[in-house]
């Protein structure tokens, strides 16, 4: 399993039709939880924050990042699979992406060889581009938000 933290007290043992089964990190916005189909791929859940879910400004963000989301070609962030943005607690489930974080790494393993920068940087940067090219600006790019995947960075 990957490096899931367990879950903690009121934190849900289930969403939609999807088996939560270890806490990924929390933001301002929301948890993101691993979880898990019927058939055991793996997933990522974000769960809008109980007290936000309150607030439909508020929900109306979450619902404007699922939109946003669901724009941007699938080679460079995770692929949006399911949404609950009106029931009485909010999600997105979108792609697990089974790789470490540019800050991860680094911290771990230090700086990159030129060779390898200049692959992540190439990568990074046309996730970037894609986005912009879908209407989105991401106000949050940092290295935790680099995900470093078999295939290629993903933003």
């Amino acid at each position: 399993m990957p490096d899931a933290a367990p879950l903690e007290p009121g934190d849900p043992a289930s969403l939609g039709q999807y088996e939560v089964v270890g806490r990924l990190g929390a933001g301002g916005q929301g948890a993101v939880f691993l979880g898990r189909t019927r058939a055991g791929e793996q997933v990522a859940i974000k769960l809008l924050h109980a007290q936000m879910a309150a607030d439909s400004a508020a929900r109306a963000r979450f619902a404007r990042e699922v939109s946003a989301a669901q724009r941007v070609a699938h080679f460079c962030t995770a692929r949006v699979i399911e949404y609950d943005v009106h029931g009485d607690q909010p999600y997105i489930v979108s792609e697990y992406i089974d790789g470490p974080s540019l800050h991860e790494v680094v911290m771990q393993g230090g700086p990159r060889g030129a060779t390898e920068l200049e692959r992540l940087a190439i990568g990074t940067v046309t996730a970037l581009a894609a986005i912009h090219e879908s209407g989105i600006v991401h106000r949050d790019l940092k290295p935790n938000n680099v995900l470093l995947a078999d295939d290629g960075p993903r933003v």
